[in-house]
């Protein structure tokens, strides 16, 4: 019998190479959806390290993610490309529709941190993982 996922979920998190946290995460109804969440957190990131940004025309009854303040490097400005290059969304959404994840992750050397965008098919207990996702 053949499981019917319904419904996506996205997260963000941060690590070390040895250890993650997750900054925050949601669970939604469809990819758009799930990419609508994961662009306006790159751009709240890149944009204000957490400040409120304006009003959209799309609201989400979940919340934002914790913010994180760069040190010196350019993952604000690959944040805010991911977030409204075309290009990047297309692949994004065509992963998602594939049933891939979407995910993308900046990289901060002076501090020595990674922080990873992720969307994905499911709930947000079953986070993406090559041995999770096995056809």
């Amino acid at each position: 019998m053949t499981r019917r996922v319904t419904g996506y979920a996205a997260e963000v998190t941060v690590s070390d190479g040895q250890r993650f946290a997750s900054l925050g995460g949601v669970a939604v109804q469809n990819r758009r959806l799930v990419l609508l969440w994961l662009r306006r957190q790159a751009l709240r990131l890149a944009n204000g390290h957490g400040l409120p940004l304006v009003a959209e025309p799309v609201r989400l009854s979940t919340g934002d993610v914790r913010p994180v303040r760069f040190h010196g490097s350019h993952a604000p400005e690959e944040l805010r490309h991911w977030a409204t290059h075309g290009p990047h969304q297309d692949h994004a959404i065509r992963a998602l529709e594939a049933g891939f994840p979407a995910l993308f992750t900046v990289s901060d050397p002076a501090v020595g941190l990674s922080l990873t965008l992720a969307g994905w098919r499911g709930r947000p207990a079953e986070r993406w993982s090559p041995a999770t996702n096995r056809s």
